[in-house]
C-alpha cells in the first residue's frame, strides 16, 4: 500500500474520530457546529500542506530523472560521435 493512501486513511480516521467526539459532547448545537467548522478548516489546511509536500517531492524526483536522462543522452551522443569518427578514420586508411 502506498504511503499516500496510508496518510489519507490516517487523516480520514482522525477527522471522523474528532467529528464524532464533538457530536457526542454535551454542548449546544451552535457551539458544536462552530467546533466542527473549525476542525474541518484545520484538517483542510493540513491536507493541503501534505498534498503540497507530496507534489514538491514528485517535482523534485521528476527533475532528478530529467537531469539524469539528459546526461545519459549527452553521453550516448558523444559515444556515437566518437564511434563514427573511429569508423571514418579507419575507412580513410583503407581507401
Amino acid at each position: 500500500m502506498g504511503s499516500g493512501k496510508v496518510l489519507l486513511g490516517v487523516l480520514a480516521g482522525v477527522a471522523v474520530g474528532a467529528t464524532l467526539g464533538i457530536l457526542f459532547a454535551p454542548d449546544k448545537g451552535s457551539t458544536t457546529r462552530k467546533k466542527i467548522s473549525r476542525k474541518g478548516d484545520d484538517y483542510a489546511e493540513e491536507l493541503e500542506d501534505k498534498f503540497n509536500e507530496f507534489i514538491e517531492g514528485i517535482s523534485r524526483q521528476f527533475e532528478d530523472v530529467k537531469e539524469e536522462a539528459t546526461r545519459l543522452a549527452e553521453d550516448g551522443k558523444h559515444k556515437i560521435e566518437k564511434a563514427m569518427a573511429d569508423v571514418s578514420h579507419s575507412m580513410d586508411g583503407k581507401a
